[in-house]
């Protein structure tokens, strides 16, 4: 992905109220933070923000948390929220520290068209690889439940198999989302595949907490 920079990136973090620069801070007192006991669903690497802010908007009973470790992707996220959302909140991270972030907290974890590293010897570093599923293991409550939208089918497959042999059951799959369920909000990056015609891969998935 090619990032664009944004002049003023650094001001635009700096004055908002919906961004935390210090997460772990915050760990196992997210419902604090919000100050209610709604679910609370993570994006993982949420681009430009379009997909969160619009579940945000459109889920007040649900708290949202975006997760981006690009400053001037944050900042053109932050730019989509013309005002404080109680139920919204973004993160500068890296996702390798997500277990630090949040402790058996999370229900709900969105991939939406993470970045493939399609070289076998990058497998690990996939948001559906098995390092990243064991870091998962530790910010679920209750039932464990990861959505995942991609237009790469090699990184679609491997996350299936990936997922299952994690112990997750496949509860959707589509090869093509937007075709057999067209999905109310989107992302930049699938507006812009599913207008060239291209395949949306879609999973959803669970497992049972223990």
């Amino acid at each position: 992905m090619r990032l664009r920079n944004v002049k003023n990136k650094e001001e635009i973090m700096r004055e908002s109220d919906s961004l935390i620069v210090n997460p772990t801070n915050y760990k196992g007192k997210w419902k604090e933070y919000f100050n209610n006991d709604n679910p609370i669903y993570v994006e993982i690497g949420m681009g430009k923000g379009k997909f969160i802010v619009e579940n945000a908007l459109n889920n007040p009973d649900i708290n949202y948390i975006g997760i981006e470790k690009y400053d001037s992707v944050v900042a053109k996220a932050l730019q989509k929220i013309d005002k404080k959302l109680d139920n919204l909140v973004m993160v500068r991270a890296d996702a390798n520290i997500i277990q630090d972030i949040f402790d058996y907290e999370v229900t709900c974890i969105y991939l939406n068209f993470s970045d493939p590293w399609p070289k076998n010897r990058h497998h690990l570093r996939r948001l559906s690889s098995s390092v990243f599923l064991e870091k998962y293991e530790s910010i679920f409550v209750k039932k464990k439940r990861i959505e995942m939208r991609t237009d790469n089918r090699l990184l679609f497959q491997y996350s299936l198999v990936s997922f299952s042999e994690a112990g997750y059951t496949l509860k959707e799959v589509y090869l093509d989302y937007h075709q057999d369920n067209m999905p109310s909000i989107t992302t930049e990056y699938e507006d812009k595949f599913a207008g060239n015609g291209m395949p949306i891969y879609y999973v959803r998935c669970e497992k049972d907490c223990h």
